[in-house]
């Protein structure tokens, strides 16, 4: 089933958390696509590539920035004000995580402006065919580690100590961001 960019799930409300887990295999699905087209080094891409490189290219531009307004904005200061045992636990990786964010936000751009050119011109040079190259396997790097550590830690500890009406309401803000 192709997964379709921006769509809202009747879940987004009752299972916010699992939300979360479904955009990282977006994400993870994604990040695969610009691996594959990096390591076509900058050379002319068919139509099926083309589509793909843009789908992926606009995954990251629309719909990865609400994935993060998600955890920054709604789950992760709900986190830091429980005062529960388990997210004072995860409060150290939930400021990692932020400066993830952060650290990936030019890497994104790169490559959005970089692969945007190679859509545009049909091809790459080398140096920018090598510059895309670079950019997505740093981001596929972080995003393995910033994945595992919200799916292992975060999650589940969010899951323990927020009670099921403030994840009811973690998730109509999710809705609300998708509305916009």
């Amino acid at each position: 089933m192709p997964v379709q960019i921006g769509q809202k799930s009747p879940e987004m409300q009752t299972d916010p958390l699992g939300l979360l887990s479904d955009c990282h295999r977006r994400v993870e699905m994604f990040l695969g696509v610009l691996k594959a087209a990096a390591a076509l080094d900058g050379r002319q891409l068919d139509d099926d590539e083309k589509r793909s490189l843009d789908n992926a290219l606009r995954y990251f531009r629309e719909a990865a920035p609400k994935h993060t307004a998600d955890e920054e904005e709604s789950l992760f200061p709900r986190m830091r004000q429980s005062g529960a045992a388990d997210a004072q636990a995860a409060l150290a990786e939930l400021e990692k995580l932020e400066a993830d964010h952060r650290w990936a936000d030019p890497l994104h751009a790169r490559v959005d402006e970089l692969g945007r050119k190679w859509l545009a011109a049909g091809k790459l040079d080398a140096s920018d065919a090598a510059a895309f190259h670079e950019a997505v396997a740093q981001l596929g790097a972080m995003y393995s580690r910033h994945i595992e550590v919200e799916e292992k830690v975060v999650f589940p500890a969010a899951a323990r100590c927020l009670p099921k009406p403030e994840q009811h309401r973690i998730g109509l803000e999710m809705t609300a961001r998708r509305q916009k």
